[in-house]
């Protein structure tokens, strides 16, 4: 399993090619669809906290979880630190969950590149539940909408008021809000929290027609509000199957992923064309000191190399 998801983010052609292979088997195989709940946030909201609490009640349901983590890589070194397991010992040393964090290398979209084929393997492997940890909220960081069915977004106590606390954009793509640290001394901030962003959704187009978003308060030290999060989850994924929607998001999201890729391969290859183009070091270097802009030198490059 952790073979296959190395598999596919290397750059050697017969490693490309078998997952590739192994990818393509699994579709025409139709493993028994998973429900796949997308979990992002904020620095500081709790995210495995949560994580962690909630797949200790999917375990003791008899679920099988696997929990795709992205933690952000370093500007400089390329590095990630790929803490997640350390702050899910339950899920980390449990037979009946996977827990495997990847860096986010060069995506911008808060899931790394291999995360999607990551989703299909845990689903084929027999896991029934599948947790995408995204890198943070952010104005790029959205793409965990586009390989997961539900979208849940997560809010620290007083992260400001109800329209500024998080982009709004953001705020559209989410299927569920739980408001976080429902506990101790934060408790009462939880649930004024919790109010103010139920009246900002007032004033939100619902994601899908018919789907009221609905605000949760959580604690994931205690757990309280874990079990009704389940549920509310578990029943809105039930009713998006049976009216068909399930089936639209997933076929749109498939396509989405495609071109995705192919864009992606696109710019693996220009990448290893200009490491090997003598020129480009030039233009670089008179980028460097001013003498040309951006944007003119690497048209000048795209033009001389197609």
């Amino acid at each position: 399993m952790a073979r296959a998801v190395t598999l596919a983010e290397s750059t050697r052609p017969e490693d490309r090619e078998q997952i590739d292979q192994i990818l393509d088997e699994i579709v025409a195989r139709k493993p028994a669809s998973s429900i796949r709940v997308g979990i992002s946030g904020a620095p500081g909201a709790g995210k495995s906290t949560l994580i962690e609490s909630l797949g200790r009640h999917l375990l003791d349901l008899g679920h099988r979880v696997a929990v795709l983590a992205v933690d952000p890589s370093s500007g400089r070194s390329g590095g990630s630190i790929l803490g997640d397991k350390t702050r899910m010992p339950t899920l980390s040393t449990s037979t009946e969950a996977f827990v495997r964090p990847s860096p986010a290398g060069r995506s911008l979209g808060g899931v790394a590149r291999a995360t999607g084929a990551g989703v299909l393997l845990c689903e084929a492997a027999g896991f029934d539940v599948i947790l995408v940890e995204t890198v943070g909220v952010g104005q790029s960081e959205t793409a965990v909408s586009d390989i997961t069915d539900l979208f849940l977004l997560l809010i620290a106590p007083a992260a400001g008021d109800d329209l500024q606390g998080i982009k709004r954009g953001v705020m559209e793509l989410a299927d569920l809000i739980a408001v976080t640290k429902h506990d101790g001394d934060l408790k009462t901030i939880a649930e004024t929290t919790a109010s103010a962003y139920a009246g900002a959704l007032s004033l939100l187009r619902p994601k899908h027609g018919g789907y009221q978003v609905q605000t949760h308060m959580v604690s994931g030290l205690d757990g309280s509000g874990i079990t009704e999060l389940w549920e509310q989850i578990r029943s809105t994924h039930e009713r998006m199957a049976s009216s068909g929607l399930l089936d639209s998001i997933r076929a749109a999201q498939n396509e989405t992923a495609f071109w995705a890729e192919l864009m992606a391969n696109v710019q693996d290859a220009h990448i290893e064309a200009a490491a090997n183009d003598r020129s480009l070091g030039e233009l670089v270097e008179l980028v460097s000191r001013g003498s040309r802009h951006p944007r003119s030198a690497a048209r000048e490059f795209w033009d001389r190399t197609h």
